[in-house]
């Protein structure tokens, strides 16, 4: 048994499947608190990775440690306190989210008061309160993912691993899921893991990224690392009105950009490290006329996901 370091340790972990190796010799460590991004294009080896570390499915070889238990010899131990949303959420279709809260509870052995106060509080968690006692056959896809992201809080779990919580959803379904995701480690200490293959959900909600590609660890560290890796910085435009795709190329066209895209209602732009604190640069963004009263800035994680994914499958 591995002793105690970070809450999540992965060392030369393989799965195989015939000749080929879906992740292959994997080491990542998860650091403690970090809400860690897992990304890569799909069939990067995320969710087989996730499956593995959950013990949904067998490691060909290697070793998984969550707060130092080996999953690969003790799964039950080890994965005692997580809190998982692995693969399509299912439910009894004729339960309600608090008769699931209750069945979920009892088998991880809460008491039924603890069971009734976080059930409560969950539920306003995920905006969910007012369909407490509603059948879960009437709900969206959506709101079946809310209820999944809920009860995997159940039990105040001091890691939560999450496998493409937004997968699915459509684009308001989608903010509202990212909306819950950010608030999730709010007054509690938690560490997170998540898979994603999409950029943004990453860059907003994550504060570390671990980039998979053909099953091998090609880039881990914090959010705020990634320029040094790809010379660039993200700039985010947000807009009085929403902005057009003739906005877009007013600003791609701008000294030091690299490139721009259309990004909630606003402008992403990419922008070089030489050019990033560039006041010519924000005066004629301002000359644009295309409304912008805010811009935040980070590190530019497209410029270093496509620098380092090639050829993906």
């Amino acid at each position: 048994m591995s002793l105690i370091g970070e809450p999540i340790e992965i060392y030369s972990l393989f799965k195989k499947y015939g000749s080929f190796s879906a992740v292959d010799d994997l080491t990542l460590k998860i650091k403690r608190n970090s809400f860690t991004g897992l990304l890569g294009p799909n069939g990067a080896g995320k969710s087989t990775t996730l499956k593995m570390l959950t013990h949904l499915i067998n490691a060909s070889s290697g070793e998984a440690y969550i707060n130092g238990v080996d999953v690969t010899k003790d799964p039950k131990t080890a994965l005692t306190g997580v809190g998982t949303v692995v693969e399509t959420p299912e439910f009894y279709t004729y339960l309600t989210p608090e008769e699931t809260f209750r069945l979920i509870g009892q088998v991880i052995g809460m008491s039924s008061e603890s069971i009734a106060a976080e059930t409560s509080s969950i539920l306003e968690t995920v905006k969910m309160t007012e369909w407490r006692d509603k059948k879960l056959g009437t709900f969206s896809k959506g709101m079946r993912q809310r209820i999944a992201l809920g009860q995997a809080f159940l039990g105040d779990p001091g890691i939560i691993i999450l496998d493409e919580p937004t997968s699915g959803l459509d684009p308001r379904g989608m903010a509202e899921m990212r909306q819950v995701l950010k608030n999730i480690r709010t007054g509690r200490d938690v560490t997170v893991l998540m898979s994603s293959h999409m950029l943004h959900e990453v860059s907003d909600l994550c504060d570390r990224v671990a980039i998979l590609d053909h099953g091998k660890l090609v880039f881990e560290d914090t959010i705020d690392a990634v320029s040094s890796v790809s010379g660039a910085r993200q700039i985010i435009l947000k807009t009085i009105r929403p902005a057009t795709e003739a906005d877009v190329s007013k600003i791609a066209g701008l000294p030091g950009v690299m490139s721009a895209s259309l990004y909630g209602g606003g402008i992403e732009m990419n922008v070089s490290s030489e050019h990033a604190r560039n006041p010519d640069l924000f005066r004629l963004v301002g000359e644009s006329n295309i409304g912008v009263y805010e811009m935040q800035e980070g590190a530019s994680l497209e410029s270093t996901y496509l620098s380092l994914v090639k050829g993906s499958r």
